[in-house]
């Protein structure tokens, strides 16, 4: 699948080919957090991203890197909301059938999206999804766009980061969502090329632990069964090209409790007035774990999407 190393250079081809199709994402902070943590904290809100999620950047840029003849059976893939609606929106997009097979205990929110945008879904069990996905793409032909083990994905994802330091250059530390590993790796890539000694963290929940295992042993991982957590888009096991990728990179990896994790999505919704998600708000729980590390530092952190159906919001 990845016939060379993915470079700067790919996210900056995929920053132009999305660039008309995507939104360039507004960055926010807090003065609040910034007193609160003594640092310069910036928050890059893919949850003002189309489908409300960073997924647009790498769904995009895949679908439309296919070859027309590729492109006209149709695009299939296996997801649990954000990566679903972003692969059928930018299907719709271009004009093509899509395919999404789901977990049946997706959000019903996410599952209302990928409908609205025209694909066509089959339900089955979580840890049937890759199962489910090939035997329905023997079906029907179409071009598989997994939701992180493909480089033009992860080079789509790249380009939040890109944006964020075009933005601003001087950041000492990028620190961004981990469950499949697109939008990690993709990150590091671009970090280590803009600022080779700023830290590239990933914020992963407790309870789906396994980029942080796999960090630790310099092995891949088995992904966490049947996990419990509200950070229902990071539940898929870290990719096997992503994990490679981080490791190459230097990626460091910071795990957040659920309390952490709902505290830190509250706060986005009550202090600075935005929707998150709790998968987008554990880069917040793992900055407020961090704060003796990041004190005087210039951070960016990317929101993943901002797709919930506040099920969290009464939590304490």
């Amino acid at each position: 699948m990845f016939g060379h190393v993915i470079s700067i250079a790919d996210v900056r081809e995929a920053s132009g080919r999305i660039r008309d199709h995507v939104h360039r994402t507004p960055i926010l902070s807090s003065s609040w957090l910034d007193r609160e943590l003594a640092a310069s904290i910036v928050f890059k809100c893919e949850n003002f991203q189309k489908v409300g999620a960073f997924k647009a950047r790498g769904a995009c840029n895949a679908v439309f890197s296919l070859s027309d003849d590729d492109a006209a059976r149709g695009v299939i893939t296996h997801s649990s909301g954000n990566h679903a609606a972003a692969l059928a929106w930018a299907a719709s997009a271009r004009g093509i059938p899509s395919y999404v097979v789901m977990p049946r205990t997706a959000p019903t929110v996410k599952i209302e999206a990928v409908r609205s945008y025209g694909a066509e879904i089959r339900f089955c069990e979580q840890h049937e999804r890759e199962l489910a996905c090939a035997t329905w793409q023997r079906e029907t032909r179409a071009t598989l766009v997994h939701p992180f083990e493909n480089p033009f994905v992860i080079a789509g994802q790249g380009t939040a980061a890109l944006e964020l330091f075009e933005e601003r250059p001087g950041l000492d530390v990028v620190i961004v969502p981990v469950g499949g590993g697109g939008l990690c790796s993709g990150s590091a890539i671009v970090t280590r090329a803009m600022n080779p000694d700023a830290w590239v963290i990933g914020a992963e929940p407790k309870a789906v632990d396994d980029a942080a295992r796999s960090m630790a042993m310099g092995i891949l991982q088995p992904r966490v069964e049947d996990p419990v957590t509200w950070g229902d888009g990071l539940l898929t096991g870290l990719g096997a090209p992503n994990f490679e990728l981080m490791q190459t990179h230097g990626v460091r990896i910071v795990t957040v409790d659920e309390e952490a994790i709902v505290d830190a999505a509250r706060f986005f919704l009550q202090r600075m007035k935005i929707v998150v998600e709790p998968s987008g708000a554990t880069v917040l729980a793992a900055l407020m774990a961090m704060r003796s590390e990041i004190r005087g530092k210039q951070v960016g952190a990317v929101i993943s999407g901002g797709n919930t159906d506040f099920a969290w919001l009464p939590r304490r």
